[in-house]
């Protein structure tokens, strides 16, 4: 048994104004505690944002004091995200979660443990391993009385777990890999679909045309073939004391933006980093921000609070920023029966119950994910993240003591999951764009569509992440991504086909090419921009069309010269969300998908119809008159749903009436505010 030294942290919680340890104001708490496990003296200032900054004498006792800190902050997050990764919500919740769990823990990574350390930074096991610690040794308060438990756990009778380091980088469900989902949803279309139609239903860039792998039947992949899937990659949310799954839909999240400027652009002299990284609104929120100050390593930005050290922000020499870039790292491969399965027992435990017996099935492929006793067919999912080294965001560690692009390029060289587009600033006044992720080498085909198991369409290792795109110091000074299709021209490997519309990297590029030197105050209201150049392009196809009906005149006439202004008081704003959201696609189906073939085809998002009105080749032998009929049924029908939605008057029609997020916590309990809307 490992012995711990006593020593004590200083924790002051600072709400107001300035303080020192030494020498703190009335109206600052300070707490002075002896934890097992801290090699020296350490604090903790909690500032009037909540933020924890952390100074230690070394960096396993910074990363002790951050688990710490975490705990402290969102133990029940953290605890439930463990247990939902690592397949132990029974255990805690009772036998309603046997399925999940049972999901959960086909998705982990089951490779070697030394190899997976390996692939990290040589500290990245002690600064986890530290981290850790310092929740377990949260968690031994608790368990003393020393500290409360928050409510949730009484509510819902549960208790927190002690952590393993390897729990933190086993757990690989929330890698954000793509494109498993889309290439279900492709081929279920094109069983007795139309393989032309593609471009409407998701378009492909560069333009692709979409070829059915040999051997493949695509009726042959049913429509649940994914439910295993979703399930172990849901959240875990409760309705009163019922855990309800919310599947992640990856192909309707809204992307990322980020930007950076160079010093000959940027009204400071010195390079702006800007990052604004969406992911779903929650109550306790996704991201944890911390600072880590010690001799070895200093850090400040943010991170998943299960997470050691943070994913983004900076090292006081080199800052980096983040979002998505869709690296295809998924495939689901079709087995037949003479394919071998291994087959892993495991016991769940249930709360209440005996443990129950599960059995989770493998090819050489990856996890089982369904399989189908009329067809004898089973369907894997192959996948980068079973690759050691996947474990989502951790590895930013390597960019922790980066001090020059070079050493950054080194970080981007190990980077798995999910795969990203990395910029980069350093006070030297150096900037850059280099994507990371690992990269499939496919044998054939273009992971667009699930292939038959077998050596045609095997993968052939990973990409050598040296031959990826970059841009360093590039002469327009500044770089921006939005998750779009940003690979160069020419690139000869095949990273990915299926991207998100380019619109909000083209207003930022917008607003930044109209300032020749660009401000930190540019680049705050740039974040809060709400001007959208893909509805100016949308409302440009109605120029010279003239309504047949009221409601069709009525709304040519308020979006007639709007300028996609999004804000939450446009009347304009309201109508086109109503109507390209939920109408346009609709109305494109309907004149372009012959029946037969609707019902797998899904409504396509307004980013692929516009396209495909735009250019035509699709519309038949009259494509203006195809054009005007679906842009005015769905503006008809648009008008008369944003009128039964806020009035006949559409002067008193404001976006913001319908765009409302309700921010609910994942346990509800009563006598507690349990929803905010704004």
């Amino acid at each position: 048994m490992k012995s711990w030294m006593m020593r004590p942290i200083l924790l002051t919680l600072l709400f107001a104004g300035q303080a020192q340890a030494q020498a703190v104001p009335p109206s600052v708490t300070q707490e002075a505690r002896n934890l097992p496990g801290l090699s020296q003296a350490g604090e903790i200032i909690i500032d009037r944002a909540g933020i924890p900054h952390i100074y230690a004498a070394n960096a396993r006792d910074g990363f002790f004091l951050q688990g710490y800190a975490v705990a402290r902050d969102r133990l029940w997050q953290i605890d439930l995200w463990r247990k939902r990764g690592l397949g132990r919500l029974a255990a805690g919740f009772g036998p309603s979660y046997v399925e999940q769990d049972r999901a959960s823990r086909l998705l982990l990574y089951r490779g070697d443990m030394a190899a997976e350390w390996k692939a990290y930074p040589s500290d990245a096991k002690d600064w986890t391993e530290g981290f850790v610690a310092g929740i377990n040794a949260y968690i031994a308060e608790t368990e003393r009385g020393q500290q409360k438990l928050p409510i949730e756990f009484a509510a819902t009778g549960t208790k927190p777990e002690r952590w393993l380091a390897d729990d933190v980088v086993r757990i690989r469900s929330n890698a954000l890999a793509s494109n498993l989902t889309s290439e279900v949803a492709r081929a279920r279309a094109l069983c007795g679909g139309d393989v032309k139609l593609e471009p409407l239903r998701r378009r492909l860039e560069p333009a692709t045309d979409v070829k059915i792998p040999q051997g493949l039947d695509t009726c042959s992949i049913p429509q649940n073939v994914l439910e295993t899937f979703t399930l172990g990659t849901s959240d875990v949310k409760f309705d009163g004391k019922v855990l309800v799954m919310a599947s992640r839909d990856t192909e309707s999240q809204e992307g990322s933006n980020n930007w950076v400027i160079g010093p000959a652009r940027s009204a400071t002299g010195r390079p702006i980093l800007a990052n604004d990284p969406h992911r779903a609104q929650s109550i306790p929120n996704l991201r944890y921000l911390s600072h880590i100050d010690t001799p070895e390593l200093k850090i400040a930005g943010a991170g998943e609070p299960a997470l050691p050290g943070i994913s983004f922000g900076h090292n006081g020499e080199i800052a980096w920023a983040l979002t998505i870039f869709a690296i295809d790292q998924q495939d689901l491969v079709v087995n037949d029966a003479k394919v071998p399965l291994r087959e892993v027992r495991e016991t769940i435990e249930i709360k209440g119950q005996a443990p129950q017996e599960v059995t989770l099935k493998f090819s050489a492929d990856g996890p089982i994910l369904y399989e189908d006793p009329a067809s004898q067919r089973s369907f894997a999912l192959r996948t980068t993240w079973s690759q050691p080294g996947g474990s989502a965001y951790f590895n930013a560690a390597w960019a922790f003591k980066a001090k020059s692009w070079d050493e950054f390029l080194v970080a981007r060289n190990h980077w798995g999951a999910p795969p990203l587009n990395l910029l980069y600033a350093d006070r030297k006044g150096d900037i850059g764009w280099a994507p990371g992720g690992f990269v499939p080498k496919r044998s054939a085909g273009d992971g667009l569509l699930p292939v038959p198991a077998g050596e045609t369409y095997r993968w052939t290792g990973l990409l050598d992440p040296a031959l990826m795109p970059l841009k360093h110091n590039p002469k327009e000074g500044w770089i921006a991504t939005a998750n779009e299709m940003n690979v160069p021209e020419g690139y000869p490997h095949l990273l990915a086909l299926e991207w998100t519309d380019p619109s909000r990297v083209s207003r930022i590029s917008e607003v930044i090419r109209a300032k020749p030197k660009f401000a930190i105050t540019d680049a705050m209201a740039l974040q809060n921009d709400v001007t959208s150049p893909f509805a100016r392009r949308t409302v440009a196809l109605l120029k010279d069309l003239k309504g047949r009906t009221a409601a069709e005149n009525s709304a040519l006439s308020l979006l007639s010269g709007w300028e996609g202004y999004m804000g939450a008081d446009s009347a304009s704003a309201a109508l086109f969300e109503v109507w390209s959201g939920r109408y346009l696609g609709e109305s494109a189906v309907k004149h372009l998908v012959p029946v037969p073939a609707r019902a797998n085809f899904g409504r396509p998002p307004a980013t692929s119809v516009i396209p495909v009105l735009e250019e035509g080749a699709l519309l038949g032998v009259d494509p203006a008159k195809v054009r005007s009929e679906i842009l005015l049924e769905s503006l008809g029908a648009a008008w008369a749903e944003t009128e039964r939605l806020m009035g006949p008057d559409s002067s008193q029609w404001r976006w913001g009436t319908l765009h409302q997020a309700d921010f609910k916590p994942a346990l509800p309990i009563p006598g507690r505010e349990a929803e905010r809307r704004v």
